[in-house]
């Protein structure tokens, strides 16, 4: 009885070996990735920085009301952006942006735009009115893609096909702490605030204001999208080296604790052999 607990504990043992292997191979992955991708965050800033600050500056200048960016239209509609990951193994990620879509879905005829592979599933197997499958893959998109998704969705914007656009992605604090968070892009709001730069300058538009201002929002949603992109690709990145590390600890401490029981039944082992050794040998 007792051979057989050590073999099967001795199994347990491998296995979770393999396993710890599997997990701190996927933790080291992971936190390279996400040091690129911290990189790339501080990068796409100065983009979006520029193209904020000229936003802000066209919005103070007394724009009319006439262009379709800036009407407020009564909902009937509302088109959401959802960002999630391609893979699992990420903790709570995927589960936190869903929870908060689902929140904010409630009640409303919503059309989806996912971004990743597993927005994409949870939303087809949902039931959703999924706009696109074409940005399925989040590791893979750039900022070319970003403006041929904010082209797609301010021409479906103009055409009256939703009457709002919010986004929802996954805002990076820190590796340890990633926030869920919804936006709102369309209809565009003329109190959109001063500009993130510092030094503000004198800016001369031509031909027009309405004109500039009617050419540079797609620029600023995908300003807004590849922000969005970034933050939420560094978000699962953080959350899966977090989860990885966790669960190789874990594994550690498993080991641990089969080890002390293999030797406790080894030692039993051999101590029952002692004794029906000593007892038949008539001593």
């Amino acid at each position: 009885m007792a051979v057989s607990s050590t073999k099967d504990i001795n199994l347990r043992i491998k296995s979770i070996k393999n396993t710890k292997q599997i997990t701190k191979a996927m933790e080291l992955v992971a936190a390279s990735k996400l040091t690129k991708a911290k990189e790339r965050i501080e990068k796409c800033q100065h983009f979006y920085n520029a193209v904020y600050d000229a936003m802000s500056d066209i919005a103070q200048r007394n724009l009319d009301s006439s262009s379709e960016y800036l009407e407020q239209r009564e909902v009937k509609k509302t088109c959401y952006v959802v960002i999630a990951g391609d893979r699992g193994l990420a903790g709570g990620y995927n589960s936190n942006i869903f929870r908060l879509a689902k929140e904010q879905l409630e009640g409303k005829k919503p059309c989806i735009l996912p971004v990743g592979r597993r927005s994409l599933e949870y939303f087809k197997r949902a039931g959703y009115d999924v706009m696109t499958e074409e940005f399925s893959k989040v590791e893979e998109i750039n900022i070319g893609d970003c403006y041929e998704m904010s082209n797609f969705l301010t021409d479906s914007y103009l055409n009256k096909e939703f009457d709002e656009l919010y986004i929802i992605y996954t805002h990076f604090v820190s590796v340890l702490s990633q926030q869920p968070m919804v936006k709102k892009l369309l209809p565009i709001d003329k109190s959109i605030g001063e500009p993130k730069s510092e030094s503000k300058g004198y800016i001369m538009i031509e031909p027009s204001v309405a004109t500039v201002f009617q050419e540079i929002v797609p620029s600023f949603i995908a300003g807004m999208l590849w922000g969005a992109v970034c933050e939420s690709t560094t978000s699962e990145f953080g959350a899966r080296r977090t989860a990885m590390e966790s669960a190789t600890k874990n594994a550690e401490e498993m080991i641990d604790k089969l080890s002390l029981e293999y030797n406790r039944a080894r030692q039993g082992s051999i101590t029952q052999e002692i004794t029906e050794i000593v007892a038949g040998s008539g001593l």
